[in-house]
């Protein structure tokens, strides 16, 4: 079973009537944390990661051991996806690596931060969807823009998705998912208050998801930025705002109105980052950085299994057969 493409993962899910959560990570402890909260909850999953988000030199190195890790989780069906590719090349090199998922993020220039025009955004998509399916990978594109920070350097505006453009987009890119703006951001700080429908436009899900129904909608920038995670950090060194996230009920709603990937980032790092400090704080005269390495992960592990059973996808290995996107590396022999 294992490594599974996303299209593969979003079709059961749709049947299934849940969500999966994509969960972003930058270090192979945090893939452990979220492969094995997958196995806790018998959940399929996405494991998702950001070019150069790592603390490695090489994208190729971490996502090698990425890939060799989740050959460690036969038993769990898993989707390994590149978030946010700012360019075809990119992407690319992520398919040429083994994942069997990339998103293309063609609604920015990214080099400039400019917005791309819809045409712009419809041949930078179109160029990685023929790539990619010529060799069996699937491929999310992006309509509209999803603002705040991705890297925590630049903070993009909010243009939220125009329902009218998506199934024109979907004829001409071939896309397998879609990710569509409606009024959530990436980061650490969201929103000055609670969002209600004035900020989230959950009306554009059932609008959008009526016009491409065969394609699979996905919601960024979704992290509820826990108030209790946030107290941790700043009474430990951290200065994070006061800020308001997505509400774990208004993710719950958003797999009944159309949506089937939601993505994660913020709230597992912060449970990773919380943890590492009240470790750290406790042992000033440690220096070997594994005790609190693996503090966070497991309480990253923890929240992402609570997360797994809002989305409703805990529960749900069963609904996959073994019919992997590859084979899994072979692995020593267990002893």
């Amino acid at each position: 079973m294992t490594l599974i493409t996303l299209r593969q993962a979003l079709d059961h899910a749709r049947a299934g009537g849940y969500g999966i959560g994509a969960f972003n990570v930058t270090d192979i402890e945090q893939v452990e944390a979220v492969l094995d909260a997958a196995r806790r909850t018998k959940s399929p999953v996405i494991v998702q990661t950001i070019a150069g988000a790592s603390a490695f030199a090489s994208d190729e190195l971490y996502w090698d051991l990425l890939l060799r890790a989740v050959d460690h989780y036969r038993d769990v069906p898993v989707v390994v996806h590149l978030d946010h590719g700012a360019t075809p090349d990119i992407c690319r090199r992520a398919i040429d690596a083994g994942f069997s998922s990339v998103m293309i993020d063609g609604s920015i220039d990214h080099a400039t931060g400019r917005a791309n025009s819809f045409d712009e955004n419809v041949a930078l998509t179109a160029e990685v969807v023929a790539y990619a399916h010529e060799r069996g990978v699937s491929v999310e594109g992006e309509l509209g823009t999803i603002g705040g920070s991705k890297d925590g350097a630049t903070h993009a505006e909010i243009v939220l998705a125009n329902p009218l453009e998506a199934k024109e987009f979907v004829e001409r890119t071939g896309v397998d998912a879609l990710a569509v703006a409606i009024g959530t951001s990436h980061g650490a700080y969201k929103f000055t208050s609670e969002p209600d429908s004035s900020v989230l436009h959950m009306d554009l899900i059932v609008e959008i998801a009526s016009i491409i129904p065969d394609t699979h909608l996905v919601m960024h920038g979704s992290s509820s930025l826990p108030a209790d995670l946030r107290e941790i950090i700043n009474a430990h060194g951290g200065a994070l705002p006061e800020s308001w996230g997505v509400p774990e009920e208004e993710k719950a709603r958003s797999t009944k109105l159309g949506v089937t990937k939601i993505n994660q980032g913020m709230d597992s790092h912060m449970a990773y980052s919380a943890a590492m400090r009240v470790r750290l704080a406790a042992d000033p005269l440690a220096a070997d950085p594994a005790p609190a390495a693996s503090a966070g992960r497991q309480a990253m592990s923890e929240l992402i299994s609570e997360r797994m059973g809002v989305f409703g996808q805990a529960g749900h290995t069963g609904d996959y057969v073994p019919s992997p996107f590859r084979e899994p590396a072979a692995l020593p022999l267990q002893h």
